[in-house]
């Protein structure tokens, strides 16, 4: 929950939508650890898939340890857990004023489909939703 409140504010999730999430029979969380640092969890992420349909649910990442691609590992888990389901579109939404992950989303072939307007609150900031489909 520290990394989850660090990332997001205002909007990170309460602490019980987090245990269900986690709980859920549709969901996969992994987590990254550092092996250097006493093992201390210092990302995660999260993935719904229900059918042929996901959704990256969330990805966080210490602030100390952003830069050396764990973000974009826990993405590649998140990615191959979808395959393994049998997961063929892949839904996620991005804040608008986080370019680093919109990059990260796009470098592995996500797209831009529509924008969900003041969707983060209480910032008032729009939600980027991206898919990807797989072969």
């Amino acid at each position: 929950m520290a990394i989850e409140q660090a990332s997001f504010g205002a909007s990170a999730w309460e602490r019980a939508t987090m245990q269900q999430e986690i709980a859920s029979d549709w969901g996969r969380y992994v987590i990254a650890v550092d092996e250097g640092d006493d093992g201390r969890m210092v990302g995660y992420a999260g993935l719904r898939a229900v059918g042929v349909e996901g959704d990256v649910q969330t990805i966080a990442v210490a602030a100390d340890a952003r830069g050396r691609g764990i973000g974009r590992a826990l993405l590649a888990e998140l990615l191959a857990e979808a395959g393994r389901r049998g997961v063929r579109e892949l839904f996620l939404e991005v804040r608008a004023d986080n370019p680093v992950a919109r990059g990260l989303y796009e470098s592995v072939g996500f797209r831009e489909i529509g924008v969900r307007p003041r969707y983060y609150q209480p910032e008032d900031v729009d939600a980027v939703v991206m898919k990807r489909e797989s072969a």
